[in-house]
C-alpha cells in the first residue's frame, strides 16, 4: 500500500499535490477508464479548483490500478484452467472482434463526444436540456449498437478467418461460436460507457470506475465454477456466457445512480437539437481516430493468427502486462494534465510557455515509471509472468514464451506513453487531424514491419515460427517511435522545444540498468523457489535499488519517494502514541 501512495503522489502536479496521509477519502476510489474526458476535442469541463483536478487524477490513478489488479487476477485464473491451449487461443481471438465495438464506439468516441457537451450543460445549470441530450444520445446508441451487434453475429463466419487463419477446423468453429456469444456483451458495454459518461459528468468517479470490476468477477466466478474438467471448449463457451452476464452486471451497478441523477429515462428521437448535433459532430473525427488505433491491435491479432492459436493466447497474456504501465502511468498523468492544458489562457506565446511546462512535467513523471517498467519486462519478464500466470495449465515454458513477447514490447513502451501525451496536447489545442495522420502512418508501418518481423524473418533466421509474435511486438515498438518523433517534431514547431532532458533520462536508464544487473545476480544465486516468492525477492530488490540509485543521482521523484517512505512510518508511530 505504501508503494501505491508513492505512485499516486508522483502522478499529480507537485504544485497541486494533496497530502496522501490525510486527504484520501476511504469511501471513494476510481475504476477502469483509459479515456480522459474531452481528450479528443479539447473541450473540457472546467475544474472548479486546482485541488479538484488533482483529486480527480488521484481517483483515476487509484481506480485504474484497482481495475487492473482484478483484471490480472482474472487472467491468472484463466491461465490456470486454459494456459495457451487451442481453446484459450480461440477465446482470445474471439474476444478481440466484438471488443472493437466497445473500444471504438463506446469508451473512446462516446466519452470524448458526449461528456463535454453534457457536462457543460450541467455547469450552466440547464439540467432539463442535459437530461434531454443524455436520453437522445442513449436512444441513438441503443439503435446503432443493436444493428451493429445483429450484423456482427450474422456475418461472423465470413470474417473470422482474418484472425484464425492458422487455426484447425475445430478451433475455428469454436472461435465463430464464441464471437457470436460475445457480440451482445460488447454491445452492452457500449451502453455502460454511456452510464460512465453521465456519472463522470456529475463527478461520481467511484461508481463509474469501479463498475468494470463486476465484469471481471463474473468471469472469474464462471472459471472457478465450471473449470477443472477435460472439455476446455465447453469451458470457454461458459466463460463467454459469463462475460455477457458480467456486462449486464456492469450496467446494473451503475444504472440506479444514473436514474437518480437524470430524474427521467425515456426514449428521445431528436437529431436536430443543437447539443445533440454537437455530440454527433464531435463523435465522427474521434471515431475515425480511435478506429485507426484499434486497427493496429487488429493487425497484431491477425498476424498472430497466422502463426498459431497458441501465439494468439500468449500475445493476450503479454498485452495484459505491457499495457499495465501505459494505463497506470501514461493515462493517469494525461488525466491530471489535460484539463489544465485545455484551460490555459493568455496570449499565443503565454499559452505556448504554459503548455510546454505542463507537457514537459508530465513527460518527466511518465519517464520515471516507464523506464524501470521497460527494464523489468526486458530482464525479468519470466519472473513477472511466472508470478502472475504460472499455475495449472500455464507452465514454465509458457512463461518463457510470454517473456519473449514482453521483451519485444519494451522497445516502444516509452515512445508509446510519451506519444499519447503529445497527442493529447494536440487535442487540447483543438487539433484532431495531426495525431490522426501520424496514427495512420504508425498503423501502416505496424502492418508492413509486423508481417516482415513476425512471418518472414523467423524462418530466414532459422528460428521457431512461434517466436514471430515477439517480432510482432518489436516491430510495433519501432512504429511507435516513428509516430512519437513525428508528433514531437510537429508540436515543437508550434509551441517550442519540448521533451525530457537527456541527462534526466540517462540517470533513469543508468539506475534501472544497475538495479537490473544486481537483481539478475540475485535471481541467479537464489535456490529454486516458487514463482511468487521469487518475484517478491527479485522484483522487490530491483525496485528498491532503482529508487535508491535514482535518489542518489538527484532524481526529484525518487527523493520524494524516499522522503515519504520515512515520513509515513513516522506518522503512524506518532498517531499511535497519541
Amino acid at each position: 500500500m505504501s508503494f501505491l501512495c508513492f505512485f499516486v503522489a508522483n502522478l499529480k502536479d507537485p504544485n497541486t499535490a494533496i497530502d496522501i496521509s490525510t486527504h484520501i477519502d476511504t469511501q471513494e476510489a476510481a475504476g477502469e477508464s483509459t479515456h480522459v474526458i474531452g481528450e479528443a476535442t479539447g473541450d473540457f469541463p472546467t475544474p472548479k479548483t486546482e485541488e479538484a483536478t488533482g483529486r480527480s487524477a488521484l481517483l483515476v490513478g487509484m481506480g485504474i490500478l484497482i481495475s487492473r489488479i482484478v483484471g490480472v487476477i482474472r487472467q491468472r485464473v484463466f491461465a490456470h484452467y486454459l494456459g495457451t491451449s487451442d481453446a484459450a487461443g480461440a477465446f482470445s481471438a474471439a474476444f478481440r472482434i466484438p471488443n472493437f465495438l466497445q473500444n471504438v464506439f463506446g469508451e473512446g468516441a462516446l466519452s470524448a463526444s458526449f461528456i463535454p457537451v453534457y457536462a457543460k450543460l450541467l455547469a450552466s445549470g440547464d439540467k432539463k436540456e442535459a437530461t434531454r441530450v443524455a436520453n437522445a444520445v442513449l436512444t441513438l446508441l441503443v439503435f446503432v449498437t443493436s444493428v451493429i451487434v445483429l450484423v456482427g453475429v450474422l456475418t461472423t463466419p465470413y470474417f473470422v478467418n482474418l484472425f484464425a487463419y492458422s487455426f484447425n477446423p475445430a478451433t475455428r468453429a469454436l472461435t465463430i461460436r464464441l464471437v457470436q456469444i460475445l457480440f451482445p456483451g460488447a454491445g452492452l458495454l457500449v451502453l455502460s460507457a454511456w452510464c460512465l459518461g453521465v456519472l463522470n459528468s456529475h463527478r461520481k468517479f467511484f461508481l463509474s470506475y469501479i463498475a468494470p470490476v463486476a465484469w471481471n468477477i463474473a468471469i472469474i466466478t464462471t472459471l472457478i465454477v465450471f473449470g477443472g474438467g477435460e472439455d476446455q471448449a465447453r469451458l470457454v463457451i461458459m466463460v463467454a456466457l459469463g462475460s455477457v452476464a458480467g456486462s449486464v452486471l456492469q450496467i446494473a451497478v451503475q444504472l440506479p445512480t444514473v436514474l437518480k441523477l437524470l430524474k427521467s429515462l425515456r426514449p428521445v428521437i431528436d437529431t436536430t437539437d443543437i447539443n445533440v448535433r454537437k455530440v454527433l459532430r464531435n463523435f465522427i473525427p474521434v471515431f475515425v481516430s480511435r478506429g485507426v488505433v484499434q486497427i493496429s491491435a487488429f493487425v497484431d491479432a491477425m498476424l498472430a493468427g497466422l502463426i498459431s492459436s497458441q501465439a494468439v493466447a500468449a500475445l493476450t497474456y503479454a498485452q495484459s502486462l505491457y499495457t499495465l504501465p501505459v494505463s497506470l502511468f501514461g493515462m493517469s498523468v494525461s488525466a491530471a494534465e489535460l484539463p489544465a492544458m485545455s484551460g490555459t489562457l493568455g496570449t499565443q506565446d503565454e499559452i505556448a510557455v504554459k503548455l510546454r511546462s505542463r507537457l514537459n512535467a508530465g513527460l518527466q513523471r511518465i519517464s520515471f515509471f516507464i523506464v524501470p517498467s521497460s527494464m523489468a519486462m526486458f530482464v525479468f519478464g519470466d519472473v513477472m509472468t511466472g508470478a502472475l500466470y504460472q499455475t495449472g495449465e500455464f507452465k514454465h515454458a509458457d512463461s518463457v514464451y510470454v517473456w519473449g513477447i514482453l521483451a519485444g514490447s519494451t522497445i516502444g513502451l516509452l515512445a508509446s506513453t510519451h506519444g499519447r501525451l503529445y497527442s493529447s496536447t494536440y487535442y487540447a489545442l483543438h487539433d484532431t487531424r495531426t495525431p490522426l495522420w501520424y496514427a495512420t502512418i504508425r498503423v501502416v508501418l505496424t502492418t508492413v514491419l509486423g508481417y516482415i518481423f513476425a512471418i518472414t524473418l523467423p524462418p530466414f533466421l532459422g528460428l521457431d515460427p512461434k517466436w514471430g509474435v515477439a517480432g510482432l511486438t518489436a516491430s510495433a515498438g519501432i512504429a511507435g517511435w516513428i509516430e512519437y518523433l513525428l508528433l514531437r517534431h510537429s508540436l515543437n514547431s508550434r509551441i517550442g522545444s519540448t521533451g525530457v532532458a537527456a541527462i534526466y533520462l540517462v540517470k533513469l536508464w543508468t539506475a534501472a540498468a544497475v538495479a537490473a544487473v544486481i537483481g539478475f545476480g540475485l535471481k541467479w544465486i537464489l535456490p529454486p523457489l516458487h514463482a511468487i516468492p521469487l518475484a517478491i525477492l527479485v522484483l522487490g530488490t530491483y525496485g528498491v535499488l532503482y529508487f535508491a540509485i535514482g535518489a542518489g543521482f538527484g532524481v526529484p521523484e525518487a527523493r520524494r519517494i524516499f522522503k515519504n517512505s520515512i515520513d509515513i512510518p513516522r506518522r503512524l508511530l506518532d498517531s499511535r502514541k497519541r
